[in-house]
């Protein structure tokens, strides 16, 4: 009897040591300081992750796989041994909302392996770091396996609960990326329509996440969409067929899944993550990259007010901005057009769509370009131009080389509309041959940005949302959506938004006009969002009387082009945000406020020790009246003190603090 117990005690534990050795293990992956948590295992032969902040889930049991043209990959799967390492590096962005930036993250490679005949391997690549997660797939070079066609990537994002969504949702895959946002519970969120990322959602105890994607390179951009009220992957499918949204060879990889955690929204914010995820600068010779702030005459309508010849594609029009820009320490002059008709040779009359004929080599005859380059640099100006991408791409070689000799600094690449695969392989070359000839790149009708430009840093910026253009003949924008941009799109990296309004009505007095067109938040609001906006190319986009003599355009020239540092000192989620960004030792402090007039304390924690000198630009108690009255005082200040404003319905708040 006891021999008995024995040999069945001694089967049972080698039974047990048998299952635990070869079971599938859990992998459980936690960002530096312990806040983050990545899950993952696979569930009878399928992959499923899970998000956790805090030990609070925020993403559940969520599928990953592919539909390939040879089959599906996501069931009856093994996973192979994972790899896991730390990373730790410093690195410097010559464009960014931080000069130096230190990415310390945990990482784990997991090799996932088809249970079957000739096995397709694709590994799942996660990294944790304090302020986020994101994974990518890597798709290594293998027998058998040479190349894919992707039909769909299957990626399941099951949120947790009934989080408060900001989500801005599109008419399709070919778009400009410009609407206003859905605010709402995520159940009350329509399904199957696409949703443009980032999405922000807001869950119990504060927490924060957005969801967006990082390096994006020679593959279809990615949207979101509700379905059974999942939150699924949907990619931008390929022109030529819909059904294919990316083709590769092998090794290749996918971009990464970037999932933006904090329960301080300011993080969010401030967060360097995408940056982290891209490769290295490309870029040898980076001495010529200077952003700046440029004039954008088109908003305006071209005007050149008190002068003695017409507007147009002529000399006199473009030295008549040269000289405001050079008077006013703006470093860029931008060369569009005119009433529909391009700066180069186009016989068609749609800015839209290029004419039968057309030729971006050759200016029309009224116009000198390498004259107006050369009147330009003799002022300490640099020129840039407005133009079509396809205009541009059909001889994209020769163009550059004739920018360069003429004395382009760089060029705002407009109406690409599509992010598939073909686009994004498109504007990379588009980056990379600019930087050998010394163009920077401004990309207008385009998809969200994915910190690309720590790789090419002569990406300035992007449009890629609705803006103050609109102003010229709608009024669908004011303060509730530009507060909306902090906490979605900017989320993302820098935008164009048409700065630089200085002609202001209240709502109920506003009216469209395309020319000299007016906004309809208070001055002070437009100033905070020179501060609060991220932007490498700030526009000033109206005209010289507009601005010369007017209180408030002073912060506007002494504004700094790049940063050093960047603090979130106080924001509510589509209410307010109050931002500081540091060059050298100044500190320029902004804030955009809604419609809601409100007085808020800034703690000013974030200065160095000693006295500052606070110059402070605050809304009029008029305002209502008048939205272009400011207020403006000087005192010392230091670190201990805080600065209480009050900011206006549709207002905002500006600062420069200085040493003594």
């Amino acid at each position: 009897m006891k021999q008995k117990r024995l040999i069945y005690w001694g089967f049972f534990i080698y039974s047990l040591i048998c299952s635990v050795g070869f079971a599938q293990p859990n992998i459980n992956l936690l960002s530096p300081n312990g806040n983050l948590q990545f899950k993952f295992q696979l569930k009878k032969g399928m992959p499923v992750y899970e998000i956790l902040f805090k030990k609070q889930l925020l993403i559940e049991n969520s599928a990953i796989g592919f539909e390939f043209d040879n089959g599906s990959f996501g069931k009856n799967l093994k996973m192979n041994k994972p790899e896991y390492k730390t990373g730790n590096e410093t690195y410097k962005l010559i464009i960014g909302k931080t000069k130096e930036v230190h990415s310390y993250y945990k990482e784990v490679i997991i090799p996932l392996e088809e249970k079957r005949k000739s096995p397709r391997i694709v590994n799942l690549v996660v990294r944790a770091f304090d302020d986020g997660i994101a994974f990518r797939y890597e798709f290594p070079e293998q027998d058998g396996w040479r190349s894919y066609t992707m039909y769909d990537e299957l990626d399941e994002f099951r949120l947790v609960g009934n989080p408060k969504a900001t989500v801005l949702f599109l008419p399709s895959y070919t778009s400009s990326h410009e609407g206003l946002y859905t605010k709402s519970d995520y159940q009350e969120l329509k399904e199957s329509e696409l949703m443009d990322m980032p999405v922000l959602f807001q869950f119990p105890n504060n927490v924060n996440m957005a969801i967006t994607e990082a390096a994006v390179r020679d593959y279809a951009g990615m949207y979101l969409m509700k379905e059974n009220g999942i939150l699924k992957s949907k990619l931008s499918p390929s022109l030529k067929d819909s059904r294919i949204k990316v083709e590769a060879q092998l090794p290749h990889k996918s971009p990464w899944r970037v999932f933006m955690i904090s329960d301080r929204i300011g993080t969010l914010i401030e967060s360097n993550i995408l940056t982290n995820l891209n490769e290295p600068c490309k870029i040898e010779d980076i001495s010529w990259i200077k952003p700046g702030k440029t004039t954008f005459t088109w908003w305006n309508g071209n005007m050149v007010p008190d002068t003695t010849f017409m507007p147009g594609n002529n000399f006199e029009t473009n030295k008549y901005y040269i000289d405001f820009a050079a008077r006013n320490r703006l470093d860029y002059h931008s060369i569009y057009g005119f009433a529909e008709t391009p700066w180069y040779t186009d016989n068609g009359f749609d800015f839209g769509n290029p004419g039968t004929y057309f030729d971006i080599t050759k200016p029309i005859a009224s116009l000198d370009m390498k004259y107006i380059c050369d009147y330009a640099k003799s002022k300490g100006v640099g020129i840039h131009v407005w133009l079509n991408w396809k205009a541009l791409y059909p001889k994209i070689d020769e163009a550059f080389v004739k920018f360069q000799e003429w004395g382009i600094s760089g060029m705002m690449v407009d109406f690409m509309d599509r992010d598939d695969q073909e686009m994004i392989r498109i504007q990379e070359e588009i980056l990379l041959k600019a930087a050998k000839h010394h163009l920077f790149i401004q990309f207008h009708g385009s998809s969200k940005p994915s910190g690309l430009h720590r790789t090419y840093p002569n990406e300035f910026i992007r449009e890629g949302t609705l803006n103050y253009e609109v102003y010229k003949w709608n009024n669908d924008i004011n303060a509730d959506h530009d507060i909306s941009m902090p906490f979605t799109r900017l989320l993302a990296g820098a935008a164009d938004y048409h700065l630089g309004g200085f002609r202001a009505l209240s709502r109920s007095k506003f009216r469209p006009q395309f020319s000299n067109p007016y906004v309809t938040s208070t001055r002070c609001h437009m100033l905070g969002m020179y501060v609060v906006l991220e932007s490498y190319l700030g526009m000033v986009c109206d005209t010289p009387p507009a601005y010369e003599g007017q209180p408030g355009f002073e912060f506007i020239q002494q504004l700094p082009n790049t940063w050093h540092e960047t603090v979130v000192t106080d924001a509510v989620i589509n209410e307010y945000v109050v931002i500081a960004r540091r060059n050298g030792t100044d500190w320029f402090v902004g804030a955009i406020n809604n419609s809601t007039e409100r007085t808020l304390a800034i703690p000013l924690n974030f200065l160095g020790d000693g006295d500052y000198v606070a110059e402070i630009y605050t809304d009029s108690e008029k305002a209502d009246e008048n939205p272009n009255l400011i207020e403006k005082q000087s005192r010392i200040v230091t670190k201990k003190q805080t600065i209480e404003i009050k900011m206006a319905s549709d207002g905002g708040f500006v600062s420069k603090i200085a040493r003594k």
